[in-house]
């Protein structure tokens, strides 16, 4: 089909929403008393031809399956992004004052508390990966018509997160993919680092394999035209480089610095009789119906997703967790073809390997590139649309924390699962292990963190997990364990701990997670040598952690508790269980845990090495046994 530019008319009516939708930012941020005016600027006519011009949705239908994706990337430039939906109709167009206020919606960077946003933005860099996640699930998945489109700023572009994104989207080779690089010029601070040198920016994007067009991104046909032929192109994603003045059209603040972040307070009222004085048309627009999209993205729904057959093991077998992780992703993709799973090159050692092998439809390969495979998780999770299942070595997602954060903002469904945790790891030495994991996911809001200690129990983790809709974290090992439970053993998320050793004579509750659960069953052995009985708990669930059981069985082990953790002491399991009896002054918690930087060694030394063994726990109950014990 022909390019058809737009009439006169035409262009001229979106050059008058442009100028509009400055306007709404200009109020919206003076109401506030903060925000970002002149980076909503440099963006007006790149929004008003997507939103009025390019992009198919529906207004009454915000997460339609079958409408266009947009992210902004430069959350910082929400207010744009508000007023153009006001413009579109979602909202009156007064409710823009309320801008940044403590009971609206319009936050001062996007969040799905809007009910037209996907992921929540404002840490720079991020957006790209989302976008890209959404983009592959429309064309690998949805085989839907959809385009995503995503606004990144030119400050962030210094991110590696976006270069991430950009080799992800030309390997896979997104062509439903375009991304608008805001090229205002300006930072936050000074001026960004290529500033408005078009040609390094154009050279460095068809390097990363993206079919790439400059324009000035205040010329309205000129964006038209680049959109139309972006949507052309077949086999590879596209980039629109946008060239534009921040602050465009405010006058004496256009293209200035140490404007970033200010609104403009006393320059506004010559500012905005300018800005009317460029509009033909100064009504908002009335009845407007966007593009309607095509309908051909397919109807998801999850029911109760079950393992398709129960764990198989023996009491005693030994096997790793990390294996029945794999083991346990097979099990739930199958007849389940939107639970996918993603490996940042790892997938031999967490065993993410055995989908691919069996489902290679349903992995995704993310190479290692952490932050950007958490990014593509959450776009891939969005609107429902996949069951993500996002594993790597436990160490390495702390790479990507603030995109687990960002996710947690999000309010996105990702399955995280970290293997290689702790000392365990051995010889690799302390770079390869996670000491620090479940203090990271513990403080996500609302997150749930599996410790399984077995084979058994960490299948039914990732059952579990798959039913919750949010953040879960599973912590894997690398080493093979006994199988401590039946096969037909009930696992849940409330009430979930587990005595796996108890008497009517316990000294001592001893709380163990994952390989330290074992440790702990030794100690147990070597001190009913001595004539001294302990309790031992495996939690199954860190957080929520099982505070009523914790409480009820140390009251009956003389209101002592041992806790061991192959973690460092801040934030790992030892304070979950300090934190879950806080408030109860008559038990007393003696915390082992990995209290220094560890070294390369057999996995069986370390643990005595750094206090987290059999030997360790056997003192410590001696110790927190002794009718002097003091905890302080």
């Amino acid at each position: 089909m022909a390019y058809n530019p737009p009439d006169p008319d035409r262009v001229q009516e979106l050059q008058d929403i442009a100028n509009r939708l400055r306007i709404h930012t200009i109020n919206a941020t003076n109401a506030a008393n903060s925000g970002h005016p002149t980076s909503c600027s440099s963006l007006a006519e790149v929004i008003t031809v997507l939103f009025f011009e390019v992009m198919k949705y529906l207004i009454s239908k915000p997460k339609d399956p079958s409408s266009d994706r947009f992210i902004l990337s430069k959350g910082h430039a929400a207010p744009i992004l508000y007023a153009a939906w006001a413009e579109a109709g979602l909202f009156l167009i007064c409710n823009l004052d309320k801008l940044r206020k403590v009971d609206s919606v319009l936050e001062g960077h996007p969040t799905p508390r809007l009910s037209v946003i996907d992921v929540a933005t404002g840490s720079l860099g991020q957006g790209l990966s989302a976008a890209c996640g959404m983009a592959y699930v429309g064309k690998y998945f949805d085989n839907a018509s959809y385009t995503v489109y995503c606004i990144v700023g030119d400050g962030e572009s210094t991110e590696g997160a976006i270069w991430e994104a950009l080799n992800f989207a030309s390997h896979y080779k997104l062509d439903n993919l375009c991304v608008i690089f805001d090229i205002n010029r300006l930072g936050q601070s000074e001026a960004t680092a290529l500033q408005q040198d078009m040609l390094k920016y154009y050279r460095r994007l068809e390097s990363f394999g993206m079919k790439t067009f400059v324009v000035n991104g205040h010329d309205i046909e000129e964006l038209c035209k680049a959109f139309y032929v972006a949507s052309t192109i077949d086999g590879k994603p596209t980039a629109i480089l946008a060239k534009t003045c921040k602050g465009k059209n405010f006058l004496d603040v256009e293209n200035q610095e140490h404007w970033h972040g200010v609104h403009l307070g006393a320059k506004s009222k010559e500012i905005l009789t300018y800005l009317n004085s460029l509009l033909i048309n100064k009504e908002p627009l009335i009845n407007f119906h966007p593009k309607r999209p095509v309908e051909d993205a397919p109807e998801v729904k999850f029911p109760i997703l079950k393992l398709d057959s129960p764990p198989r093991y023996n009491l005693g077998d030994k096997v790793a967790t990390r294996v029945a992780y794999g083991t346990a992703l097979v099990k739930l993709a199958t007849g389940n073809v939107r639970v996918i799973a993603l490996d940042g090159d790892t997938k031999n050692s967490t065993f993410s390997e055995k989908l691919k092998k069996s489902y290679p439809q349903q992995y995704i390969e993310c190479f290692i590139a952490e932050q950007n495979m958490v990014g593509v998780a959450m776009g891939a999770a969005s609107r429902d649309r996949t069951i993500p299942f996002v594993s790597t070595f436990s160490a390495f997602l702390s790479r990507a924390f603030d995109q687990i954060r960002m996710a947690g903002i999000s309010r996105s469904n990702i399955k995280f699962v970290g293997s290689h945790a702790g000392v365990t790891v051995g010889e690799d030495g302390p770079s390869q292990m996670g000491l620090e994991d479940i203090a990271m996911f513990r403080s996500i809001p609302g997150s749930v963190i599996f410790y399984p200690s077995d084979a058994v129990s960490c299948e039914r983790a990732v059952e579990l997990a798959a039913n919750i809709k949010g953040i879960c974290y599973i912590r894997t090992t690398k080493p093979a364990t006994s199988v401590l439970y039946q096969n037909e053993e009930l696992f849940t998320i409330a009430n979930a701990a587990k005595i796996l050793v108890h008497s009517e004579t316990d000294r001592a509750l001893v709380i163990g997670a994952g390989i330290t659960v074992h440790e702990a069953l030794f100690a147990a052995a070597e001190l009913e040598k001595l004539g001294i009985n302990i309790r031992v708990m495996d939690p199954f669930v860190i957080k929520p952690i099982d505070t009523e059981a914790i409480i009820a069985h140390a009251y009956e082990c003389e209101g002592k508790i041992v806790t061991v953790e192959d973690h460092y002491p801040e934030g790992g399991l030892g304070e979950a269980v300090m934190s879950a009896v806080s408030e109860d002054p008559d038990i007393v918690v003696y915390q082992l845990a990995v209290k220094e930087i560890p070294r390369s060694g057999c996995y069986t030394a370390l643990l005595e090495k750094y206090g987290i063994g059999t030997k360790n726990i056997v003192a410590a109950v001696l110790n927190i046994c002794r009718d002097n014990f003091c905890p302080c």
